[in-house]
């Protein structure tokens, strides 16, 4: 866990000192039973703990997402806009940086080199050579 603090605007011109503490994805791993449970949605971390018996779809739902990233199926569910207000109040802080995947889940595609040999095949196939010209 780190907190780092960050400096913003609050509209009036004047500085507002806020807090952000980040939480690495083996410490959010831990959290996973009943008695303590935290889950990633897009990068945040909450603590639902408290909220484990009010869940309208079961407590076995969160249990099986406890101490990891629930961002799948939190919005496969379509949460109202009252659910994800209500989710706010659960926030205890971010994944840290070194942890969060790149947009889109998995592997960085730019280091895919799969997808790149299958490009510049397909292209050079397709393309003639100096012995056809």
């Amino acid at each position: 866990m780190a907190a780092v603090d960050a400096s913003g605007s609050n509209g009036k011109g004047q500085g507002v000192e806020t807090s952000v503490t980040y939480y690495r994805l083996e410490e959010v791993a831990k959290r996973n039973s009943s008695k303590e449970i935290w889950l990633v949605i897009h990068g945040r971390v909450y603590d639902v703990t408290r909220f484990l018996n009010e869940h309208p779809g079961g407590e076995e739902v969160l249990l099986e997402q406890a101490g990891a990233d629930a961002s799948e199926s939190f919005e496969d569910v379509g949460h109202s806009s009252d659910a994800r207000e209500m989710l706010k109040q659960y926030y205890i802080g971010d994944v840290h940086p070194n942890d969060l995947k790149p947009e889109g889940g998995g592997k960085d595609p730019s280091k895919n080199n799969t997808c790149k040999r299958e490009y510049w095949s397909g292209f050079l196939n397709s393309h003639p050579t100096l012995d056809d010209v």
